[in-house]
């Protein structure tokens, strides 16, 4: 039974331990530049371009002012981008996230910056 007990007790440490680790990195170290073009609802485009030693794109724009958004259950939710606001819940609207002209397969809190790497966001009417 103490084996067993150890056992468990060590398995869920080891869970804990990875889980923790999983948590994105806010800062490599590395300058990267990257851009992020902005869709409006009108179609209109506006192109940002930053430099930064962040890991993932999302911080980076928060402290721009350029994204503002709530935490969710996958992450950041965008409500507003370069002062226009989309909320899913309330006008059926919300901010795509793109890696290059793929649709992005994380948050925008957890999508890696790339030096060179050139990202959108898209205002999208579900």
């Amino acid at each position: 039974m103490k084996k067993f007990l150890a056992l468990a007790l060590s398995l869920v440490m080891l869970l804990t331990l990875a889980a923790c680790g999983a948590k994105p990195a806010e800062n490599d170290g590395a300058m990267k530049s990257f851009s992020v073009t902005v869709v409006h609802a009108d179609g209109t485009e506006k192109v940002f371009a930053y430099e930064s030693a962040e890991t993932n794109v999302g911080p980076v724009l928060e402290a721009a002012g350029l994204i503002k958004g709530n935490a969710g259950p996958y992450g950041m939710e965008i409500t507003e981008v370069d002062g226009e606001t989309a909320i899913y819940s309330t006008d059926g609207a919300y901010w795509a996230v793109y890696v290059g002209e793929e649709y992005a397969m994380s948050g925008i809190d957890t999508t890696p910056i790339t030096d060179g790497g050139v990202y959108k966001l898209v205002y999208t009417r579900g």
